[in-house]
């Protein structure tokens, strides 16, 4: 990750980053609101983030859920879709 530890990432950043990086970073954030007496803005400046980062990671664990199912073969080894259940939480 580019960013300093406790640094705030730009919309763009996010968009970015592996997943397992915006997982961590969340991490961090959530770490960091529960552990430290923060002023305010910074509070609300990390819960944004943290819920863009939420937002984001969410999305590309459903991406990668449908591909998933896209991929399942059957037992003959033929391709096959099975419907997808996108509001379903994981």
């Amino acid at each position: 990750m580019s960013k300093a530890k406790g640094g705030a990432l730009t919309p763009e950043e996010t968009q970015n980053l592996p997943f397992e990086d915006a997982l961590h970073r969340l991490e961090e954030i959530v770490e960091a609101m529960e552990s430290q007496d923060l002023p305010l803005e910074t509070l609300l400046s990390r819960y944004e983030e943290g819920t863009k980062l939420a937002q984001y990671c969410q999305t590309r664990l459903n991406d990668a859920e449908v591909k998933i199912q896209e991929l399942e073969k059957n037992t003959k080894g033929v391709m096959t879709v099975k419907p997808v259940a996108l509001n379903e939480p994981l």
